[in-house]
C-alpha cells in the first residue's frame, strides 16, 4: 500500500465489513441511550448515520472510538473485536482511523500545520522537516491555499476550519474517517464544496466514510448508505430510495416532509 502521498494503491474487498456493530447497549447514569444496537458498514461507502437530535448519534461514535464505555455488545474495527484487542493491535487499530469532530476541535494555540502534525507526533518518530511536509501535503489535498498552513483557527473561516480539521483527519492516511456533522454551520454553498470533497477523497484515497449528520443535501448528494438511528437502535437503513419509500413515521416526515428536497427518481434510475 503507497503511503504518504494521499493515494492508496492496494486493491481491496469492497464487500469487507471494515466496521461491525453488534448488540450494543449504552446508558448513561442509568438512562438507556442505545439499546442492542447492530450496524455493518462495508469498506468504501460513505454512511449517512441520522437521527432525530438526542437520539444518541454523538453517543454511538464516541463508543466506536473508545471515549464512552458500553454495556454489552461487541465493536468490531478491520475484523478485530476492540474489547480483546491487544495494546499493539489496538494501536494499530487507531492509526487507521480518523476523526473529524463536531465544530473542527482545532487546537486555538496551534498553526493549522501544527493541527495536522498533531496525530503524526502522537503516533510516528519521523523528522521535523518529513512532518512538515506531509502537513503541507494535506492541508493541500483538502483544497486549502499554501499560506493556510501558519494561520491560527481564530483566522480562518467556518469552511476553512472544517477542511483543516479534514486534513488532521487524513494525518496518517487512515482507512476509515468519521465525521461528525461536518457540515454544520456552513453556509450551503460551503457544505456542498465540503460533500464534493469528501466523495473525491473517498475516490482516490479508498477511504470508508461513517458520517453523522442532519443535512438532507449531504445525505442526497454524498451518502451512499443511510441509517436512520430511533427507538435506540437503528430503525432503518439502506439507499437513499429506500428512505423516500420508507413508511416508518419519522422517516416519512424527515425525508419526505416539507423541507426535504424533491427529487427526480425516475430522472436518477
Amino acid at each position: 500500500m503507497a503511503k504518504g502521498n494521499g493515494i492508496k494503491t492496494e486493491e481491496k474487498d469492497e464487500n469487507e465489513i471494515v466496521l461491525s456493530v453488534h448488540d450494543v447497549t449504552v446508558a448513561i447514569e442509568d438512562k438507556l441511550i442505545l439499546d442492542k444496537l447492530s450496524l455493518d458498514i462495508k469498506r468504501g461507502e460513505i454512511l449517512g448515520f441520522v437521527g432525530a437530535s438526542g437520539a444518541g448519534k454523538s453517543v454511538l461514535l464516541r463508543t466506536i472510538l473508545g471515549l464512552m464505555p458500553k454495556q454489552s455488545g461487541t465493536i468490531k474495527l478491520f475484523g478485530v473485536d476492540v474489547d480483546k484487542a491487544s495494546d499493539s493491535e489496538r494501536l494499530r487499530i487507531d492509526m487507521r482511523l480518523g476523526v473529524l469532530f463536531q465544530h473542527g476541535a482545532l487546537f486555538s494555540a496551534l498553526t493549522v500545520q501544527e493541527n495536522v502534525q498533531v496525530p503524526m507526533r502522537e503516533y510516528l518518530d519521523l523528522p521535523r522537516k518529513l512532518m512538515d511536509e506531509l502537513a503541507l501535503l494535506k492541508i493541500e489535498l483538502v483544497g486549502l491555499p499554501p499560506d493556510a498552513a501558519q494561520k491560527f483557527p481564530s483566522e480562518l473561516s467556518g469552511g476553512m476550519i472544517k477542511r483543516a480539521a479534514l486534513a488532521r483527519a487524513l494525518a496518517l492516511d487512515p482507512d476509515i474517517v468519521f465525521l461528525d456533522e461536518p457540515t454544520s454551520g456552513l453556509d450551503p454553498i460551503s457544505a456542498a464544496e465540503f460533500d464534493e470533497l469528501v466523495v473525491k477523497l473517498r475516490d482516490t484515497m479508498d477511504l470508508t466514510v461513517y458520517m453523522v449528520t442532519h443535512d438532507l443535501d449531504t445525505l442526497f448528494t454524498a451518502c451512499d448508505h443511510v441509517a436512520v438511528l430511533g427507538k435506540k437502535k437503528v430503525l432503518v437503513e439502506g439507499t437513499i430510495d429506500d428512505m423516500l419509500k420508507s413508511e416508518e413515521p419519522w422517516v416519512k416526515s424527515y425525508f419526505r416532509g416539507k423541507r426535504a428536497r424533491q427529487l427526480d427518481l425516475a430522472a436518477r434510475a
